[in-house]
C-alpha cells in the first residue's frame, strides 16, 4: 500500500475526511429543507399555509431531500468501516455510544422543553415514554418518539450490531467485510419479498444497499479498486435505486408530495458517486478547515432541526409577521448555532468522559470479559 493511501485509510487523509464532512453536512441539510418547505401536516400549520404556495420553486426540489437518509447511510457504511479497522468489539461499542448518546439525550431535553412550551407544534410524550426514548430503543418498543428523525439511528444502530458481531468480534480484514456485503446484499435481496416482518426488521432490505455500497467503497479507498469490490458497489447501486425509488414514488397520487422516478434515481446515482470520489482520492484538494465544524455540526444539526425549526417558523413567521425568507434562512442557522452549541457544550465534553467511564468498567474488572 502506498503511503499516502496508508495515511487516508489511517485517518490522515485530510482531504479526503474533509470532503467527506462536507458530504455529510449536505445530506443533512438536504433533509432540512425537506422538513421545512417539501412537506406538509405540520410544517404547513407551522408556516399557516402549505409550503407549497409561499416556496413553489423551492419545494419541486425540497420533496427529494428525504433522500439525504440514504445519502448519510451510504456515507455510514464508508465511516463505520474506516472508523472499526485495527479496533475492538469494546473499542468499537465505546465511540459508538459517546458518539451518539450525549448529542441525543441533549436534543432529547430541548425538544420536549419545546413541545411543553408550545404543544401546538409538537405534542409532548408521558414521562414514562420519555424515560424509554433515552436508551434510543422507543421504535421496536412502539413507545412514540420524541425526536421525528430518530427512527433512522434505531436503522443505524441496527446496522451497527450486525456489523459489529459479524465483523468487528472477530477482527476487521477484507476478506471479512467482503463476506459481509455479499452475505447481507444476499439475505436482504431474499427477504424483500418474505412477508417476514422481523426478518425484515433485522436486515433492513430497503436500506442494506447503501450501507453495503458505503462499506465498499471505503475497501475501495484502502486497497484500490477492483473488479469485485467496484460489482459490490454496482449491484448496492441498482438494487439501491428500485428500494429508494419503491419507496418514495407513489404514482397516482393525490396528495401534496409528487416525485419523479427519474430525479430519485439521479440523486441515488449522486450518492453514490460523491463518495467513490471521496474514496478514489478525487476530493483532496477539498481541504478548508471549516469542513471540520462542518462535519461536528452535522449530528446535532440532524437532531434538532425537525421540531425546533417548526418552533422557530411558528415563532418568527406567525407570531412575529418576518417574511417567509428571511424565517427560513434564520431558521437554518439558527438550528446550525444550536448545533455547535450542542458540540460545544455537549459532545465535547460529555463524549470523551463517557468513553473513559467505559474503558474504566474493563479496567476495574467490572465488565464481563466479552472481549470489552
Amino acid at each position: 500500500m502506498p503511503p499516502s493511501s496508508h495515511q487516508a485509510a489511517s485517518g490522515g487523509g485530510r482531504g479526503r475526511l474533509l470532503a467527506l464532512d462536507g458530504l455529510r453536512l449536505v445530506a443533512a441539510l438536504m433533509v432540512c429543507l425537506y422538513h421545512y418547505t417539501g412537506r406538509g401536516g405540520p410544517v404547513a400549520a407551522s408556516w399557516h399555509q402549505s409550503p407549497t404556495r409561499m416556496f413553489p420553486s423551492l419545494h419541486q426540489a425540497a420533496v427529494y431531500g428525504c433522500l439525504g437518509v440514504q445519502f448519510f447511510f451510504v456515507i455510514s457504511g464508508f465511516v463505520i468501516c474506516m472508523s472499526s479497522w485495527g479496533r475492538t468489539l469494546g473499542d468499537f461499542f465505546r465511540s459508538r455510544v459517546a458518539r451518539l448518546y450525549p448529542a441525543y439525550w441533549a436534543a432529547l431535553v430541548l425538544v420536549t422543553g419545546a413541545a411543553v412550551a408550545l404543544p401546538v407544534v409538537v405534542h409532548p410524550v408521558r414521562t414514562d415514554e420519555f424515560l424509554v426514548n433515552l436508551t434510543m430503543l422507543q421504535q421496536p418498543m412502539g413507545v412514540p418518539r420524541v425526536l421525528g428523525v430518530c427512527w433512522t439511528l434505531w436503522v443505524e444502530v441496527r446496522f451497527y450490531v450486525l456489523f459489529a458481531l459479524l465483523v468487528v468480534a472477530r477482527g476487521v480484514t477484507y476478506r471479512r467485510v467482503v463476506l459481509f456485503c455479499g452475505g447481507w446484499t444476499l439475505a436482504a435481496a431474499v427477504c424483500a419479498s418474505s412477508g417476514n416482518a422481523l426478518i425484515e426488521q433485522l436486515v433492513m432490505p430497503q436500506y442494506a444497499p447503501f450501507f453495503v455500497g458505503g462499506l465498499a467503497l471505503y475497501l475501495v479507498h484502502r486497497f484500490g479498486g477492483d473488479l469485485l469490490l467496484w460489482g459490490i458497489v454496482g449491484v448496492s447501486w441498482l438494487l439501491g435505486q428500485y428500494t429508494a425509488t419503491r419507496g418514495l414514488w407513489h404514482p397516482g397520487s393525490q396528495g401534496p408530495v409528487h416525485r419523479d422516478p427519474h430525479v430519485i434515481l439521479l440523486i441515488v446515482t449522486l450518492a453514490f458517486a460523491a463518495v467513490a470520489a471521496v474514496a478514489l482520492g478525487w476530493t483532496r484538494w477539498a481541504n478548508w478547515r471549516w469542513l471540520t465544524t462542518a462535519g461536528a455540526l452535522t449530528y446535532p444539526f440532524y437532531l434538532v432541526h425537525e421540531h425546533l425549526g417548526w418552533f422557530v417558523i411558528r415563532v418568527l413567521h406567525r407570531s412575529l409577521g418576518l417574511p417567509p425568507w428571511p424565517t427560513l434562512a434564520v431558521t437554518v442557522l439558527g438550528m446550525l448555532a444550536l448545533a455547535w452549541l450542542i458540540h460545544r457544550f455537549v459532545e465535547k465534553p460529555v463524549g470523551p468522559r463517557l468513553k473513559r467511564a467505559l474503558k474504566r468498567q474493563k479496567l476495574g474488572g467490572r465488565s464481563p470479559r466479552l472481549g470489552f
